[in-house]
């Protein structure tokens, strides 16, 4: 089952319950979805690889959001934007621990055989299409930089 048909059965059941908050972020994420399809040179139905990437960025979108909200002392938009991160996060593959994500990286490294860090870009690279949806692009950078120097 595709995410869109996925979303498609949960938007029904949270019509039935009336859960409004569930409702609204399951139709941005549906919205994001389509937008992705009809984009010009877009294939007919999205990657399970394109799908994890705008769940990612919905998801990036709503954790910082959160923050600014928060900086500005806005409790009840902070709260719609963690309600609507938590929906997202239904959907995206688990996470890894940043010790995982460690263990990745060093094979990365030996794989790619970068040395210092002027072979950043070499790394990030191969890590964004391998880690893509399983962890922060941030924290991967800080990470790759921090086994590079």
């Amino acid at each position: 089952m595709s995410l869109k048909e996925q979303i498609d059965g949960d938007i029904k059941k949270a019509m039935l319950a009336k859960n409004q908050g569930e409702l609204l972020a399951l139709r941005a994420i549906k919205s994001q979805i389509l937008l992705a399809e009809t984009e010009k040179g877009a294939k007919e139905e999205l990657t399970s690889e394109a799908e994890m990437k705008l769940l990612a960025k919905a998801s990036k979108q709503r954790k910082e959001s959160a923050e600014v909200f928060a900086q500005q002392g806005r409790k009840d938009l902070e709260e719609k934007e963690l309600m609507e991160l938590a929906v997202v996060e239904r959907y995206m593959p688990k996470q890894l621990s940043e010790e995982e994500i460690k263990v990745k990286l060093q094979e990365i490294i030996a794989k790619v055989g970068a040395s210092g860090p002027g072979d950043m870009g070499k790394v990030m690279g191969a890590a964004s299409k391998e880690l893509a949806g399983l962890a922060d692009g941030k924290l991967i950078s800080t990470l790759v930089k921090s086994l590079l120097g």
